[in-house]
């Protein structure tokens, strides 16, 4: 009983299945009939497009790999550029601390891939309180995302 339980608990800790992400309030979530590596270069595609930089990205997958552990592609990718960044901190320097936005770019169990971020809006949110000017900036950036998230996954 005991060589049945460690055979299911080393499956379980070297394969972990594909999750999915669900719409909620301030995301926007777009599943694709694109394989996670298309989509990965189709966002950095529409980033460059729309004028902005890809700033960070981070993921587990290959990470995981190389200690053993399949899991489905995964991806973070922070967006933003310098101009957007000077006129924040011209009206909030805390506000700052949300950027870059991100991207998120995950694995569907069918092989397809998910594009999903939290809305700049959304982000930027809490920081209009002591100082409204933000959210005319996180509403150009809402427009910019959402721009970036129709030309990646067409």
């Amino acid at each position: 009983m005991l060589r049945v339980f460690l055979a299911i608990f080393m499956f379980a800790a070297t394969s972990l299945s594909a999750g999915s992400i669900e719409p909620r309030e301030g995301w926007e979530v777009r599943d694709t009939d694109k394989t996670f590596n298309a989509l990965v270069s189709s966002v950095r595609s529409a980033v460059k497009a729309n004028g902005m930089i890809v700033v960070t990205q981070a993921g587990p997958t290959k990470a995981a790999a190389s200690r053993g552990i399949t899991i489905p592609g995964n991806r973070i990718m922070g967006v933003y550029n310098n101009d957007f960044a000077v006129r924040m901190l011209e009206q909030s320097v805390p506000a700052m601390i949300e950027a870059p936005i991100r991207f998120y770019i995950t694995e569907n169990s069918n092989g397809t891939a998910t594009l999903s971020w939290k809305t700049p809006s959304l982000v930027f949110a809490p920081y209009a309180v002591d100082a409204p000017g933000v959210m005319a900036i996180a509403r150009e950036l809402d427009a910019k995302f959402l721009a970036i998230g129709s030309d990646a996954t067409k």
